[in-house]
């Protein structure tokens, strides 16, 4: 038995939320060190991603809701929730992964490979057609 269980409601955050461990993992860098502007070479360096897939991320994360441009010339972002409702819900995220790593990765694992198994099971030839 987990001693630090998944809260329903960050669950359902996660799986609507979250599409993988890196998005999660540079949401997080940028919430604890939200005073700094971030670009895409930074985020790449600091968890370790090509800077094309650190571009990306910034990208969905601006799209989410989750970050703020800070300088459009520069291509900064800076964490800036676009809501107190979308913060509160990364802060308890944020505090789920802290305590509970293995069963928050599990899930969004988890997400990723039922979709993998849905795109993969619509090309499986039924016997009948």
């Amino acid at each position: 038995m987990d001693r630090h269980p998944i809260p329903d409601d960050v669950a359902r955050f996660i799986l609507l939320g979250i599409p993988s461990i890196p998005y999660l993992e540079a949401m997080l860098l940028l919430r604890r060190e939200s005073t700094q502007p971030w670009d895409y070479v930074r985020v790449a360096q600091r968890l370790y991603l090509s800077e094309n897939a650190a571009k990306t991320l910034l990208s969905d994360l601006h799209a989410g809701g989750v970050l703020e441009i800070a300088d459009p010339q520069m291509a900064l972002y800076r964490y800036q929730p676009v809501s107190s409702d979308l913060q509160q819900r990364i802060d308890q995220l944020a505090d789920v992964y802290a305590n509970n790593l293995v069963g928050v990765t599990n899930l969004i694992h988890s997400k990723v490979s039922k979709k993998a198994q849905q795109f993969a099971d619509a090309f499986i030839w039924q016997k009948d057609s």
